[in-house]
């Protein structure tokens, strides 16, 4: 055994030897978990292989001797021989595009693991641990719960107290303001595909739209205008959106806010997404529950 080769083993044994202790650092599993016994596989071949090869060019540069024709080309008199392709590189290369073909139309992602099929697995199974857990929670875990959720998810919006950020998203500490209520009945709604269906635009104008904006953003108290009634119509005559058929003009009910979690809903700063994959039913219910408690 030469002295190349006592460097090449010595080498390969370095790579291998700092690999393992690495992953002994991070105190990563390579018995029990598949995908990372077979990574830990393809470092130590990884290893052996820049040794092999390694060892094989440098012993090849020192050893072999130029043959074969020269090409009629030369660049002030330096020419290249018209050596054929490297039998182990084409070899590689053909190799290396079957496995692409196979890998590409057949082993991915119909045959093969998926970091993010297991990840998505590993969500729905705690999503149904979480929906088990929390399956009959009380009223102070779900607003506990709901704030947390909120502070996360809305606060960037709408505020850490729920205001709207002065006006520029929805204030959950009310209602609607007199603003949102006069674009309502301007340009019509159907955001959220109530039963009732489409709220045309211009419902009411000038002096009745104006008084129905105040009685709606001042809490639905006082002196009920008698242009409510184009309103009540769909909404009831106490604005509570007749079990669901109508938006809920008095507070932020379950209909409501289901579905404004659901389908998202288009506000001054921006177009709210739908959090319908983003929250468990029972998050959905915290939520509600939290908002609610918000507005009183």
């Amino acid at each position: 055994m030469n002295m190349l080769m006592i460097k090449a083993l010595a080498f390969a044994a370095i790579l291998i030897i700092a690999t393992v202790a690495v992953v002994m650092s991070l105190d990563i599993d390579i018995t029990g978990d598949f995908v990372n016994a077979v990574t830990m596989g393809g470092a130590i071949a990884i290893a052996v292989i820049t040794a092999a090869v390694t060892t094989k060019y440098i012993h090849q540069m020192k050893t072999d001797t130029p043959s074969g024709e020269l090409a009629d080309e030369n660049w002030d008199g330096i020419g290249e021989y018209e050596n054929e392709l490297p039998s182990g590189w084409a070899y590689a290369f053909l190799a290396t595009f079957l496995w692409s073909m196979w890998y590409g139309f057949l082993g991915y992602p119909t045959n093969a693991y998926s970091q993010i099929g297991e990840y998505n697995e590993e969500v729905l199974a705690y999503n149904k641990k979480f929906e088990s857990l929390h399956k009959n929670a009380d009223a102070a875990t779900l607003l506990e719960m709901g704030e947390s959720i909120y502070l996360v998810q809305c606060a960037p919006c709408h505020g850490n107290t729920g205001d709207g950020l002065s006006g520029k998203a929805q204030d959950f500490t009310g209602r609607m303001s007199k603003e949102q209520v006069l674009h309502v009945i301007n340009n019509g709604s159907n955001q959220l595909g109530y039963p009732m269906g489409m709220m045309p635009p211009g419902m009411a104008s000038g002096k009745d739209a104006e008084d129905i904006a105040t009685y709606i953003a001042e809490g639905m108290k006082g002196e009920k205008p008698a242009s409510f009634a184009a309103c009540a119509s769909c909404h009831g005559e106490d604005g509570k959106g007749m079990n669901g058929m109508a938006p809920n003009l008095a507070q932020y009910d379950d209909t409501l806010m289901t579905l404004v979690l659901e389908k998202g809903k288009k506000g001054f700063i921006g177009t709210m997404p739908s959090f319908k994959d983003r929250l468990t039913p029972v998050q959905q219910k915290a939520m509600t529950v939290y908002i609610q408690s918000l507005s009183k």
